[in-house]
């Protein structure tokens, strides 16, 4: 009696009845990202940055933008902040070609400007799913966790402590 040595795969197959493949692993289709824009032509979306929340709509225009009702150079006087939120505009070259409007709440001016950054760069995907690529690589359609760090009890601060005194 000669014994014939099978692997575990062979094994299986053969108590099925279906024949062997070398690959076995089901496929995946990729996801499709399709247009949302509403019925104004408008694309939403939330950034957020710190404690800071942008709702953000964009649509094709002159390149305006206003922030809380007020234009953004009124809103975000420091050319930096400005330069952060034009920044999605800038990588895919677009200056000028989009209308933004959007309500910023919570936070200090630096975390408000990232959070429409972030709301921007999500609404542009929503207004032209082609740029998700672009802006993905460019890490904006990443939401920024970094948050204070909080004071811890009996020391000054979150990380400061008290000078230590030997005697």
């Amino acid at each position: 009696m000669s014994e014939q040595i099978v692997s575990l795969e062979n094994l299986k197959n053969a108590v099925e009845g279906t024949p062997v493949h070398a690959s076995t692993k089901p496929t995946v289709a990729p996801k499709v990202y399709e247009r949302t824009v509403d019925s104004l032509g408008r694309a939403y979306s939330t950034g957020k940055r710190k404690n800071a929340i942008a709702r953000v709509w964009v649509k094709a225009g002159s390149g305006k933008v206003t922030v809380n009702g007020h234009d953004i150079t009124k809103y975000f006087a420091r050319p930096v902040l400005r330069m952060i939120i034009n920044q999605p505009f800038d990588l895919i070259n677009a200056n000028g070609q989009f209308d933004v409007v959007c309500t910023v709440v919570g936070g200090g001016l630096s975390g408000q400007a990232g959070a429409v950054k972030h709301g921007i760069s999500k609404a542009l995907t929503l207004y032209n799913p082609d740029l998700r690529t672009t802006l993905k690589q460019a890490g904006f359609l990443t939401r920024d966790s970094r948050v204070v760090e909080r004071k811890k009890y009996g020391q000054p601060k979150a990380r400061a402590r008290f000078q230590f005194s030997k005697r």
